[in-house]
């Protein structure tokens, strides 16, 4: 899978541990919030993230947000819309700060709305946008929107509604 971060494809430094997997003596991990939860002690040498399932409400993390550095929210097919709104969510209400990572069935037209939601990293294993992203594709064709997105923007002319991305 393909990690597609500030406009460019990068390495991944996470590694995605799973519920009996032996957490490795140092590096950064993503984990499970059932992983998460059950944990005790978490050691000072790893850095973590968690995977959130589109079901799981925020609030039930809320707290932990000052320990996370990636939240990765999963896409189990590209017509689940929650996943914008989890991003909604950390972003606004809960002033996430880290990376906010989409993974699953994310789809080349889906990136511009993702990142406008606060997503900042997708990992892509869709075989038609990866192709487009490495062909050189803008996903941020599209100046125009009728919604507020994260990040600053200005009106367009008298229609309160018209939006342009400043970015």
């Amino acid at each position: 899978m393909a990690l597609f971060k500030d406009g460019r494809f990068t390495p991944d430094p996470w590694r995605r541990v799973d519920d009996f997997e032996t957490l490795p003596a140092e590096g950064c991990v993503i984990l499970t919030l059932e992983r998460w939860r059950s944990m005790a002690q978490r050691p000072s040498n790893l850095a973590f993230g968690l995977s959130l399932a589109p079901s799981q409400p925020v609030e039930a993390i809320a707290a932990d947000l000052p320990f996370l550095s990636v939240i990765a929210i999963q896409f189990p097919k590209f017509t689940d819309g929650r996943g914008y709104s989890l991003a909604r969510q950390l972003r606004q209400r809960h002033h996430f700060t880290g990376e906010l990572r989409a993974t699953g069935d994310i789809l080349f037209d889906q990136l511009q709305f993702l990142a406008r939601c606060g997503f900042n990293a997708f990992e892509i294993d869709d075989p038609v946008t990866l192709r487009l992203l490495e062909e050189g594709r803008n996903p941020d064709a599209m100046q125009l929107f009728y919604q507020p997105g994260d990040g600053p923007e200005k009106d367009v002319g008298a229609s309160p509604w018209r939006r342009r991305s400043i970015s």
